[in-house]
């Protein structure tokens, strides 16, 4: 997992050079101003998703991974906080969504909580099991950006 800002005064040269173009496309766009929908950049190799999403308390935000796709979650505005812990194998799944490369769990344990405001990037790879959308003191409609980047490019 990364965590990371587009205002951070970095500039990213550890990072795999797809994450980095990816950092420079979310640094180079108002996405408050795009219609919600899906953005292709490279084919099915590389595309955008934007959309409003509700944040809510953690007991209703499934936890989530994928095998195929990282994800570059991007918060273009309002609040929210990540749930993050290793994938370790254990977790007894509750969904498998081939379609849509996303596995859903019943549960995870050890998980942190990362915050997230305007401008905030997170990467979370197939390692990585995240729970998104968690509201931060109440429930409110966030801008967010996932930038789906196949595993083969990394």
């Amino acid at each position: 997992m990364i965590f990371t800002s587009i205002y951070a005064n970095d500039d990213h040269k550890a990072y795999p050079e797809v994450i980095r173009k990816m950092i420079a496309y979310l640094k180079e766009n108002d996405f408050t101003a795009m219609e919600p929908g899906v953005y292709e950049l490279q084919g099915k190799d590389i595309y955008v998703q934007v959309f409003d999403a509700e944040t809510g308390p953690a007991d209703e935000k499934r936890p989530e991974s994928h095998e195929d796709y990282l994800d570059i979650q991007f918060l273009a505005s309002g609040e929210e906080k990540l749930g993050f812990t290793p994938n370790t194998g254990k977790y007894e799944v509750a969904e498998h969504i081939l379609e849509r490369d996303l596995i859903f769990y019943k549960s995870v344990e050890n998980e942190g909580f990362i915050y997230a405001v305007p401008g905030c990037v997170s990467v979370f790879f197939p390692c990585d099991i995240h729970r998104p959308a968690v509201a931060v003191n109440a429930p409110m409609t966030v801008r967010k950006v996932v930038i789906k980047v196949r595993t083969t490019l990394i």
